[in-house]
């Protein structure tokens, strides 16, 4: 069973939040408050877009600026090639496949996704031979459908098997909530998405194919001689956009899922819900200029520094103190001053012997009532076993208070 551990609630000032000086956390349990700047309903008042779902992420802290019904799941439409490069990225990684590994283009792919269906398409020629480095400009630039089938049906046989190596792989990544039913996004009533999925997808091939990542940013791409443009719109409007892709359902509306790096930050949007592709690009401008003069940084945590502690059952000690592995910063708004929460969530008690260095549980910190930031935390130290008479008085005080604390000034 998940125990909450709270704390006593404290206020400091904003000026002295520093590395210097981080939360202070006190007792057992693990809720801070202090001053700090807007939660995301209140940013709501000061910005909004029209979006019908939104969400906005500081990359560098993992910071989440903006959000707006993030986990309704839609249709991704051809957002879902986001997951099929993930796949056909991590199958070059593995060494599964090469680069230059040549694919057949199936009836079935020219007729689904090539010239004959009327969608985007690299324009593949039946039964002609492509290479996985081709078909990947063709699906990232074009947005390609017979290019994601061509690819789905050489590494794993058929599209339908493909798709079960999608969703598996989402898992492994850390999709929560989306299901893929085709490697294209064309319409599945089963095939569905959150935007949580989606910056979760787009941030990790950012930083774990940062060669075929660079593949976003790639203006134009010409195969059997018709010439066709990136059809992300962001890399146009001087942005620092450099990914990543675009998508439309009539259920969902125009969406899409942006990239940019400013000032050193990367920041990753995505949007769904749009009336049309005008309105996505103006949009997404929109949301990312904000983004980049409504925040400023704060350091909550040093790298190694104590968060807090976890109470142990039968130990030479009654607690351990709990450790992040990097430094925890956040992007606070700099205008709408409000409340900066946070609290350790473990399950608890811990059972002696503990481990040094293991994870058991998460730091999660809010801005007003919006979780803006979550960070693992592992165990600062070994915890022995204590002796006899040690763990019966941990056995007695288990059966006649129990072991959460619920502190409040």
């Amino acid at each position: 069973m998940r125990l909450s551990y709270a704390m006593m609630e404290t206020d400091l000032p904003h000026h002295k939040l520093s590395a210097k000086q981080p939360f202070r956390m006190l007792a057992a349990g693990l809720l801070v408050a202090l001053s700090a700047s807007g939660s995301a309903q209140a940013q709501e008042a000061l910005f909004d877009t029209k979006a019908k779902q939104a969400l906005m992420l500081e990359d560098q802290t993992g910071t989440i600026l903006y959000a707006k019904a993030p986990d309704t799941l839609i249709e991704p439409a051809a957002l879902a090639k986001l997951m099929t490069m993930e796949l056909v990225f991590h199958e070059l990684k593995t060494g599964n496949i090469k680069i230059d590994t040549q694919y057949t283009v199936s009836e079935n792919a020219w007729r689904t996704g090539g010239a004959p269906s009327g969608g985007s398409t690299m324009f593949a020629k039946l039964k002609s031979s492509i290479s996985v480095g081709d078909l990947i400009q063709g699906v990232i630039v074009q947005s390609a459908n017979d290019g994601c089938i061509i690819l789905a049906e050489g590494i794993a046989g058929s599209e339908q098997k493909f798709a079960e190596m999608m969703n598996e792989r989402a898992k492994e990544i850390g999709l929560k909530n989306s299901t893929f039913r085709n490697s294209t996004g064309l319409p599945d009533p089963q095939q569905k998405v959150s935007l949580t999925d989606l910056v979760t997808l787009a941030r990790y091939i950012k930083h774990e194919y940062p060669e075929y990542y660079r593949t976003y940013a790639q203006e134009s791409f010409t195969w059997n001689n018709i010439f066709q443009r990136n059809r992300n719109p962001l890399l146009r409007l001087d942005i620092g956009a450099d990914g990543m892709g675009t998508g439309y359902t009539e259920q969902s509306g125009y969406g899409l899922v942006g990239s940019a790096e400013h000032n050193g930050r990367r920041y990753i949007v995505a949007l769904s819900g749009l009336a049309s592709d005008k309105e996505r690009a103006e949009e997404a401008k929109k949301v990312f200029e904000w983004a980049y003069n409504a925040f400023e940084e704060i350091s909550i945590f040093t790298e190694g520094e104590t968060v807090g502690e976890a109470s142990v059952f039968g130990g030479v000690k009654s607690s351990v103190p709990l450790k992040a592995h990097e430094k925890i910063s956040l992007l606070i708004p700099t205008a709408n001053k409000d409340r900066l929460k946070a609290h350790v969530e473990y399950k608890g008690p811990l059972i002696a012997p503990v481990k040094a260095d293991e994870q058991v549980g998460v730091l999660r910190i809010w801005i007003g009532d919006a979780l803006a930031q979550e960070t693992p935390v592992y165990t600062g130290e070994a915890v022995e076993s204590g002796d006899l008479q040690k763990r019966t008085m941990d056995a007695v005080l288990e059966l006649t208070t129990g072991w959460t604390r619920h502190l409040k000034l």
